[in-house]
């Protein structure tokens, strides 16, 4: 078999986002995971791209800034190439305020979006209003113009395809070739741990449910630990669950009643909406706060991206772009924070 300019291992977000990136800057890209595209975390239904508070500003939130902010530019030359879409839609995000406390701490963002956001975006403190609004004892809420939504599957088989389109393969099995890139989620994590001899991270499983009703372009929803999330197509999705102990780490179960319990306490409108689809599945999450990118150390020729717990599809243009750099043209971009060693 030929040598491949890149052999991509795992058809997660950061995996296939990586690859699209190398091949649509001419490399020879090849995809590797014996579960198929989306078959990990990335199979999910939430799709909740959305910033840190704007405030106490580190590389991570930057990071993000960055990467939400070129998001509708990628994500729409994934759609073009593909000729599919990927359910992007940059619709804003609503976060109730709960009590006067909360209404404060809202309004002293307000200018720090203002600074850090350099006017791209807004952060505001409003009335709850219109007919998808959540309840809010207050009647204030959040509104920022910075989050977009994706449908994970959407997005997955759009990146596939235009991967192929651009000469690329994706197959199930096969050897690792040339460059290598390591975006193989959870079970990545506990073989990077394991080859470097401490913990890199591991999996966290989640839950996650659709919901049958269309609320047309109205914003997500944001409650602690809790997505509202509508999609194109007439879906809204509600997650997520984070369990560290697990039975079965991609069967759903009772727990995945709690947070439908509390979208329908949160919002109303979605009393008697039917459940159309359930998940469950494994996130990686990193043993720092953030995702791992870089060489992995030891292995000449053989790169880690990984760990993008919760924020993974926020973040994909960006470590795309930065891992291509790095492994087609030496170029290292990754903040420090974000580092194997």
């Amino acid at each position: 078999m030929a040598m491949r300019d890149l052999t991509v291992m795992g058809a997660g977000v950061f995996g296939l986002a990586a690859a699209w990136e190398a091949a649509r800057r001419g490399a020879c890209v090849r995809v590797i995971d014996p579960g198929g595209v989306g078959a990990g975390a990335s199979g999910g239904l939430v799709g909740a791209l959305s910033p840190h508070a704007p405030e106490g500003w580190n590389d991570i939130k930057a990071f993000q800034l960055d990467a939400l902010l070129m998001a509708e530019g990628w994500w729409a030359e994934v759609a073009e190439a593909a000729g599919l879409p990927t359910g992007y839609a940059r619709l804003g995000r609503v976060q109730p305020l709960m009590d006067e406390k909360a209404v404060e701490t809202a309004r002293r963002r307000v200018a720090g979006a203002a600074d850090l956001w350099h006017g791209a975006a807004e952060w505001r403190v409003v009335p709850a209003s219109g007919p998808f609004a959540p309840l809010s004892p207050t009647g204030l809420v959040v509104e920022d113009t910075l989050s977009a939504r994706l449908h994970p599957r959407m997005a997955c088989a759009a990146l596939a395809a235009a991967i192929r389109a651009a000469g690329g393969t994706i197959e199930t099995e096969g050897e690792a070739e040339g460059p290598v890139l390591w975006a193989t989620g959870a079970a990545g994590l506990a073989d990077l741990g394991a080859a470097l001899g401490r913990g890199m991270g591991g999996g966290v499983k989640g839950q996650a449910l659709s919901l049958r009703l269309d609320a047309g372009d109205a914003p997500q929803i944001y409650a602690p630990g809790l997505h509202v999330v509508p999609h194109a197509g007439g879906t809204v999705a509600v997650g997520s669950t984070s369990e560290r102990d697990y039975d079965r780490p991609d069967t759903t179960d009772a727990q995945l009643d709690v947070p439908h319990a509390r979208a329908v306490a949160l919002c109303p409108w979605l009393e008697g909406a039917p459940v159309v689809a359930r998940w469950a599945g494994l996130r990686p999450r990193a043993a720092t706060p953030h995702p791992l990118m870089g060489a992995w150390p030891g292995r000449d020729g053989h790169y880690v991206a990984n760990g993008g717990f919760r924020i993974g599809f926020a973040l994909a243009p960006k470590v795309a772009g930065i891992m291509a750099d790095l492994i087609l043209d030496g170029r290292d971009g990754i903040p420090g924070a974000f580092r194997l060693v």
